[in-house]
Protein backbone atom coordinates (compact mmCIF):
# COMPACT_ATOMS: atom_id res chain seq x y z
CA UNK A 1 0.00 0.00 0.00
CA UNK A 2 1.08 3.71 -1.27
CA UNK A 3 1.74 5.62 1.75
CA UNK A 4 1.03 9.64 1.94
CA UNK A 5 4.66 11.36 0.52
CA UNK A 6 4.10 14.41 2.98
CA UNK A 7 2.55 14.71 6.32
CA UNK A 8 1.33 18.03 8.18
CA UNK A 9 1.88 17.60 11.95
CA UNK A 10 0.54 19.68 14.28
CA UNK A 11 2.76 20.35 17.23
CA UNK A 12 0.36 20.65 20.32
CA UNK A 13 2.92 20.68 23.18
CA UNK A 14 2.48 24.37 24.37
CA UNK A 15 -1.58 23.53 24.99
CA UNK A 16 -2.34 19.74 25.28
CA UNK A 17 1.35 19.69 27.08
CA UNK A 18 1.58 22.48 29.26
CA UNK A 19 -1.83 22.91 30.59
CA UNK A 20 -2.00 20.03 33.14
CA UNK A 21 1.64 21.39 34.55
CA UNK A 22 1.64 21.95 38.20
CA UNK A 23 4.20 24.76 38.51
CA UNK A 24 3.40 28.03 36.88
CA UNK A 25 5.22 28.02 33.68
CA UNK A 26 6.24 31.82 32.84
CA UNK A 27 4.59 33.25 29.87
CA UNK A 28 8.26 34.01 28.51
CA UNK A 29 9.08 30.59 28.81
CA UNK A 30 5.65 29.59 26.60
CA UNK A 31 5.78 32.40 23.91
CA UNK A 32 9.81 31.04 23.18
CA UNK A 33 8.94 27.97 23.37
CA UNK A 34 5.92 28.80 20.65
CA UNK A 35 8.71 30.58 18.36
CA UNK A 36 11.34 27.83 18.32
CA UNK A 37 8.66 25.52 17.40
CA UNK A 38 7.57 27.54 14.55
CA UNK A 39 10.86 28.29 13.18
CA UNK A 40 12.09 24.19 13.35
CA UNK A 41 9.60 23.96 10.35
CA UNK A 42 6.33 22.93 12.32
CA UNK A 43 3.44 24.17 9.88
CA UNK A 44 1.16 24.31 12.74
CA UNK A 45 1.27 25.35 16.12
CA UNK A 46 -1.15 25.16 18.51
CA UNK A 47 -0.70 27.96 21.31
CA UNK A 48 -2.80 28.77 24.34
CA UNK A 49 -6.33 27.87 25.21
CA UNK A 50 -9.20 30.45 25.63
CA UNK A 51 -10.63 28.87 28.59
CA UNK A 52 -11.48 29.81 32.31
CA UNK A 53 -8.10 30.59 34.52
CA UNK A 54 -10.03 28.72 37.38
CA UNK A 55 -10.45 25.18 35.76
CA UNK A 56 -7.38 25.67 33.57
CA UNK A 57 -4.71 27.91 35.83
CA UNK A 58 -2.25 27.51 33.47
CA UNK A 59 -3.78 28.84 30.51
CA UNK A 60 -4.44 32.26 32.11
CA UNK A 61 -1.98 34.27 29.71
CA UNK A 62 -4.00 32.91 26.94
CA UNK A 63 -4.41 36.27 25.25
CA UNK A 64 -1.03 37.72 26.45
CA UNK A 65 0.90 34.87 24.79
CA UNK A 66 -1.11 35.34 21.25
CA UNK A 67 0.02 39.00 20.89
CA UNK A 68 3.58 38.33 22.30
CA UNK A 69 4.40 35.11 19.49
CA UNK A 70 6.06 35.86 16.34
CA UNK A 71 3.70 34.87 13.61
CA UNK A 72 5.93 32.96 10.81
CA UNK A 73 4.38 32.78 7.82
CA UNK A 74 2.82 29.86 6.48
CA UNK A 75 2.14 28.68 9.87
CA UNK A 76 -0.76 28.53 11.76
CA UNK A 77 -1.51 29.35 15.43
CA UNK A 78 -4.49 27.44 16.51
CA UNK A 79 -6.37 28.06 19.92
CA UNK A 80 -8.85 25.94 21.86
CA UNK A 81 -11.85 27.61 22.76
CA UNK A 82 -14.59 25.32 24.62
CA UNK A 83 -17.69 27.95 24.39
CA UNK A 84 -18.54 30.91 22.84
CA UNK A 85 -16.89 33.14 25.46
CA UNK A 86 -13.35 31.78 24.86
CA UNK A 87 -14.10 31.82 20.95
CA UNK A 88 -14.91 35.73 21.82
CA UNK A 89 -11.76 36.06 23.58
CA UNK A 90 -9.91 34.57 20.96
CA UNK A 91 -11.25 36.21 18.41
CA UNK A 92 -10.09 39.48 20.33
CA UNK A 93 -6.63 38.18 20.42
CA UNK A 94 -6.60 37.96 17.02
CA UNK A 95 -7.08 34.41 16.64
CA UNK A 96 -7.37 32.76 13.06
CA UNK A 97 -7.65 29.66 13.99
CA UNK A 98 -9.88 27.59 16.74
CA UNK A 99 -10.45 24.10 17.96
CA UNK A 100 -13.39 22.73 19.79
CA UNK A 101 -13.76 19.29 21.10
CA UNK A 102 -15.97 16.53 22.04
CA UNK A 103 -15.68 12.79 23.41
CA UNK A 104 -16.97 9.80 21.75
CA UNK A 105 -17.83 8.49 25.01
CA UNK A 106 -20.87 9.56 27.20
CA UNK A 107 -19.27 9.02 30.80
CA UNK A 108 -16.19 10.80 29.43
CA UNK A 109 -17.89 13.68 28.58
CA UNK A 110 -19.85 14.29 31.62
CA UNK A 111 -17.28 13.83 33.56
CA UNK A 112 -14.91 16.13 31.15
CA UNK A 113 -16.97 18.72 30.63
CA UNK A 114 -19.93 17.95 32.62
CA UNK A 115 -22.61 17.66 29.60
CA UNK A 116 -23.97 14.70 27.09
CA UNK A 117 -21.70 14.29 23.83
CA UNK A 118 -25.09 15.67 22.22
CA UNK A 119 -25.19 18.64 24.48
CA UNK A 120 -21.44 19.36 23.91
CA UNK A 121 -22.09 19.37 19.85
CA UNK A 122 -24.77 21.50 20.29
CA UNK A 123 -22.74 24.47 22.19
CA UNK A 124 -21.01 24.37 19.46
CA UNK A 125 -23.14 25.76 16.67
CA UNK A 126 -22.68 29.35 18.18
CA UNK A 127 -19.10 29.12 17.52
CA UNK A 128 -19.38 28.07 14.07
CA UNK A 129 -21.78 30.84 13.28
CA UNK A 130 -19.34 33.40 15.10
CA UNK A 131 -15.99 31.97 13.08
CA UNK A 132 -18.01 31.43 9.54
CA UNK A 133 -18.86 35.32 10.52
CA UNK A 134 -15.28 36.19 11.35
CA UNK A 135 -13.49 33.85 8.46
CA UNK A 136 -11.85 32.13 11.23
CA UNK A 137 -11.42 28.42 10.50
CA UNK A 138 -12.48 25.70 13.25
CA UNK A 139 -11.06 22.48 13.87
CA UNK A 140 -12.67 19.25 16.01
CA UNK A 141 -11.35 17.16 18.52
CA UNK A 142 -13.08 13.73 19.52
CA UNK A 143 -11.40 12.30 22.43
CA UNK A 144 -11.40 8.56 23.40
CA UNK A 145 -11.55 7.25 19.93
CA UNK A 146 -10.07 3.68 21.11
CA UNK A 147 -10.94 3.22 24.73
CA UNK A 148 -12.71 5.34 27.73
CA UNK A 149 -11.33 5.25 31.46
CA UNK A 150 -14.83 4.85 32.58
CA UNK A 151 -16.55 2.73 29.92
CA UNK A 152 -13.73 0.83 28.07
CA UNK A 153 -14.02 -0.32 24.58
CA UNK A 154 -15.58 2.37 22.42
CA UNK A 155 -17.73 1.54 19.48
CA UNK A 156 -15.94 2.87 16.03
CA UNK A 157 -19.73 3.27 14.98
CA UNK A 158 -19.78 6.08 17.83
CA UNK A 159 -16.80 8.25 16.44
CA UNK A 160 -17.85 7.94 13.35
CA UNK A 161 -21.06 9.83 14.39
CA UNK A 162 -19.57 12.06 16.35
CA UNK A 163 -16.71 13.38 13.62
CA UNK A 164 -19.39 13.31 11.12
CA UNK A 165 -21.35 15.74 13.44
CA UNK A 166 -18.39 18.27 13.69
CA UNK A 167 -17.45 17.94 9.61
CA UNK A 168 -20.69 18.66 9.41
CA UNK A 169 -21.27 21.23 11.54
CA UNK A 170 -18.17 23.07 9.30
CA UNK A 171 -15.29 21.95 11.09
CA UNK A 172 -12.62 21.78 7.95
CA UNK A 173 -10.47 18.55 10.37
CA UNK A 174 -11.32 16.30 12.76
CA UNK A 175 -8.97 14.75 15.17
CA UNK A 176 -9.36 11.50 16.60
CA UNK A 177 -7.62 11.67 19.95
CA UNK A 178 -6.86 7.55 21.74
CA UNK A 179 -6.88 9.94 24.87
CA UNK A 180 -5.69 6.81 27.54
CA UNK A 181 -3.55 5.65 24.75
CA UNK A 182 -4.94 2.10 25.03
CA UNK A 183 -5.36 1.76 21.14
CA UNK A 184 -3.74 -0.79 19.06
CA UNK A 185 -2.98 -0.89 15.35
CA UNK A 186 -6.46 -3.08 14.58
CA UNK A 187 -8.57 -1.11 16.67
CA UNK A 188 -6.82 2.00 14.92
CA UNK A 189 -7.56 0.98 11.50
CA UNK A 190 -10.93 -0.11 12.41
CA UNK A 191 -11.73 3.32 13.77
CA UNK A 192 -10.76 4.93 10.55
CA UNK A 193 -12.50 2.98 8.00
CA UNK A 194 -15.68 3.67 10.09
CA UNK A 195 -15.16 7.12 10.43
CA UNK A 196 -13.99 7.35 7.10
CA UNK A 197 -17.61 6.77 5.97
CA UNK A 198 -18.82 10.05 6.95
CA UNK A 199 -15.46 12.26 6.58
CA UNK A 200 -13.11 12.47 4.21
CA UNK A 201 -9.92 10.68 5.18
CA UNK A 202 -8.08 13.93 3.64
CA UNK A 203 -9.79 15.81 6.66
CA UNK A 204 -8.83 13.50 9.71
CA UNK A 205 -5.89 13.54 11.87
CA UNK A 206 -4.06 10.79 14.29
CA UNK A 207 -3.85 11.95 17.86
CA UNK A 208 -2.06 8.97 20.19
CA UNK A 209 -0.88 8.80 23.64
CA UNK A 210 1.83 6.38 24.25
CA UNK A 211 0.42 5.13 27.21
CA UNK A 212 0.96 1.60 26.16
CA UNK A 213 3.92 2.31 23.79
CA UNK A 214 1.30 1.75 20.85
CA UNK A 215 1.22 5.66 19.51
CA UNK A 216 4.22 5.00 16.49
CA UNK A 217 2.32 1.85 15.64
CA UNK A 218 -0.83 3.52 15.57
CA UNK A 219 0.56 5.83 13.52
CA UNK A 220 1.84 3.86 10.87
CA UNK A 221 -1.47 2.18 10.59
CA UNK A 222 -3.22 5.26 10.12
CA UNK A 223 -0.51 6.10 7.13
CA UNK A 224 -1.74 2.95 5.58
CA UNK A 225 -5.41 3.88 5.90
CA UNK A 226 -4.72 7.36 4.32
CA UNK A 227 -4.00 9.90 7.27
CA UNK A 228 -1.56 12.02 6.35
CA UNK A 229 -2.38 14.31 9.23
CA UNK A 230 -1.02 13.61 13.07
CA UNK A 231 -0.90 15.64 16.39
CA UNK A 232 2.56 15.57 18.30
CA UNK A 233 3.78 17.07 21.15
CA UNK A 234 7.69 18.07 21.88
CA UNK A 235 9.07 16.00 24.31
CA UNK A 236 5.69 14.03 24.94
CA UNK A 237 4.63 16.81 27.12
CA UNK A 238 0.92 16.28 28.24
CA UNK A 239 -1.19 13.89 29.32
CA UNK A 240 -5.45 13.82 30.49
CA UNK A 241 -5.78 14.54 33.46
CA UNK A 242 -9.46 13.07 33.40
CA UNK A 243 -7.43 9.67 32.71
CA UNK A 244 -5.16 8.15 35.26
CA UNK A 245 -1.88 6.57 33.61
CA UNK A 246 -2.23 8.03 31.06
CA UNK A 247 1.71 9.25 29.87
CA UNK A 248 1.43 11.47 27.84
CA UNK A 249 0.78 12.20 24.15
CA UNK A 250 3.19 10.90 21.29
CA UNK A 251 6.73 13.09 21.19
CA UNK A 252 6.89 15.12 17.83
CA UNK A 253 10.73 13.96 17.58
CA UNK A 254 9.71 10.05 17.60
CA UNK A 255 6.87 11.22 14.92
CA UNK A 256 9.36 13.01 13.04
CA UNK A 257 12.08 9.83 12.89
CA UNK A 258 9.42 7.87 12.08
CA UNK A 259 8.31 10.05 8.71
CA UNK A 260 12.19 10.20 8.09
CA UNK A 261 13.05 6.73 8.04
CA UNK A 262 10.16 5.94 5.84
CA UNK A 263 10.75 8.98 3.37
CA UNK A 264 8.15 10.69 4.27
CA UNK A 265 8.64 14.36 4.77
CA UNK A 266 7.14 16.33 6.95
CA UNK A 267 9.46 20.01 6.69
CA UNK A 268 10.16 19.52 10.27
CA UNK A 269 14.43 19.65 11.50
CA UNK A 270 14.57 16.92 14.03
CA UNK A 271 17.68 18.02 15.08
CA UNK A 272 15.93 21.13 16.29
CA UNK A 273 13.06 19.46 17.98
CA UNK A 274 15.77 17.50 20.35
CA UNK A 275 17.12 20.54 21.37
CA UNK A 276 13.72 22.62 21.79
CA UNK A 277 12.49 18.75 23.92
CA UNK A 278 15.86 19.02 25.72
CA UNK A 279 14.79 22.96 26.43
CA UNK A 280 11.66 22.65 27.75
CA UNK A 281 12.29 19.77 29.36
CA UNK A 282 14.98 21.25 31.29
CA UNK A 283 12.65 24.22 32.14
CA UNK A 284 10.37 22.10 33.86
CA UNK A 285 12.89 19.86 36.04
CA UNK A 286 12.78 16.80 33.90
CA UNK A 287 14.46 14.78 31.36
CA UNK A 288 12.41 14.48 28.36
CA UNK A 289 10.35 12.09 28.19
CA UNK A 290 10.71 10.99 24.24
CA UNK A 291 12.66 8.03 22.81
CA UNK A 292 14.96 10.08 20.28
CA UNK A 293 15.43 13.01 22.06
CA UNK A 294 16.79 10.82 25.17
CA UNK A 295 19.20 8.76 22.05
CA UNK A 296 20.17 11.93 20.81
CA UNK A 297 21.33 13.68 22.96
CA UNK A 298 23.07 10.79 24.87
CA UNK A 299 24.85 10.05 21.38
CA UNK A 300 25.81 13.99 21.03
CA UNK A 301 27.51 13.26 25.39
CA UNK A 302 29.30 10.09 23.44
CA UNK A 303 30.52 11.81 20.36
CA UNK A 304 31.68 14.86 22.71
CA UNK A 305 33.49 12.74 25.28
CA UNK A 306 35.47 11.12 22.05
CA UNK A 307 36.69 14.38 20.73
Amino acid sequence: MTLPARVRIVEVGPRDGLQNEAQVIATDTKVALIDRLARAGLPAVEATSFVSPKWVPQMGDAAEVLARIERLPGVDYPVLTPNLKGFDAALAAGAKSVAVFAAASESFSRRNINCSVAESLARFEPIMAAADEAGVRVRGYVSCVLGCPYEGAVAPSAVAEVAGTLYDMGCYEVSLGDTIGTGTPGAARRMLDAVAQRVPVEQLAGHYHDTYGQALANVYASLQAGVAVFDASVGGLGGCPYAAGASGNLATEDLVYLLNGLGIASGVDLEALVDIAAWISAQLGRPPASRVARASLAHRGRRGCAA
